[in-house]
């Protein structure tokens, strides 16, 4: 009984520190709000030299999987050098599971990645995309503002439409505007279950031993129209 107790210790002081070590910022979310318009000189995002990076766990941070996601198209806009407004759209089918995460013999990252893109999760077939509109953008200031992004410049806040239910999500983001091309980098994130991200019924053991929180590691690449 001893040993068991010393066990059970041991995995939660894991869990724990897994918890409290995030190497990225959580979003904050809120109701949608109204799209700030598109103003300024524009940029079109580069959908070959732009990615988003993705990160999820089990309980305790344990177990990670992650992969990447593709632009399908966007743009942005810059006036007085502050962005001021933009949509981009991901394509959810593009969605890949990187092999090197799934070590456990008995599992394939083909079948998560299916799984993912599944009703259980993404449902694909219906919602092949998710997007986002920017709603505000401001400068970041270290005496209000917090972000584990090391050089943040602004904080970003936007509506994103995942599986057809849109949410404002507010992160800090690392944005560098040159002559012709511009770039936006984000680290952040968020709780799947905001949008239906559900593996079945509320309660679902199975979904249970997924943790909630998703990273979303983006690097936004664009040249000016």
């Amino acid at each position: 009984m001893k040993k068991l107790s010393l066990l059970f210790a041991a995995g939660a002081l894991i869990m724990t520190t897994s918890c409290n070590n995030s190497q990225a910022d959580k979003a904050q979310t809120t109701d949608a709000q109204e799209v700030s318009a598109v103003t300024g000189k524009q940029f079109l995002v580069d959908t070959v030299g732009s990615i988003v990076n993705w990160r999820a766990t089990h309980k305790g941070g344990l177990a990670p999987r992650y992969g990447t996601l593709k632009f399908k198209e966007g743009l942005f806009s810059f006036e007085n050098d502050n962005l001021s407004g933009g949509s981009f759209i991901i394509d959810v089918n593009s969605l890949i599971v990187d092999p090197t995460s799934v070590t456990e013999p008995d599992k394939k990252a083909i079948n998560l990645q299916n799984h993912l893109k599944s009703p259980d999760f993404f449902e694909v077939e219906k919602f092949p995309v998710a997007e986002f509109h920017i709603t505000s953008a401001t400068p970041f200031d270290a005496s209000k503002d917090e972000s584990i992004l090391a050089g943040a410049t602004h904080m970003v806040s936007g509506n994103l439409n995942i599986k057809g239910k849109e949410v404002n999500i507010t992160f800090p983001a690392i944005i560098h505007i040159h002559e012709t091309t511009a770039d936006v980098q984000g680290k952040f994130t968020v709780d799947r279950t905001t949008w239906g991200l559900n593996f079945g019924t509320e309660g679902n053991p199975a979904d249970w031993g997924v943790s909630k929180d998703f990273e979303l590691d983006i690097h936004v690449k664009a040249t000016a129209e």
